[in-house]
């Protein structure tokens, strides 16, 4: 379990650090929007993306 926890981690940071290594730019201009997101909208994004991580897992077991 730890192992598993510990991969996804480090897949996690990689997926995470492409965007800024190759289009540095364009994060910077992403980042700069998300910035000006209501509390609501940026809630609304985190709860997507909670959704659809546990749909993810649910269809990869």
């Amino acid at each position: 379990m730890g192992r598993t926890l510990l991969t996804a981690f480090a897949l996690m940071l990689i997926l995470e650090g492409l965007l800024p290594f190759v289009a540095p730019g364009t994060w910077r201009e992403a980042f700069r929007k998300v910035t000006e997101l209501t509390d609501g909208q940026i809630r609304f994004i985190g709860l997507s993306s909670i959704v659809l991580g546990l749909v993810f897992l649910l269809l990869l077991r």
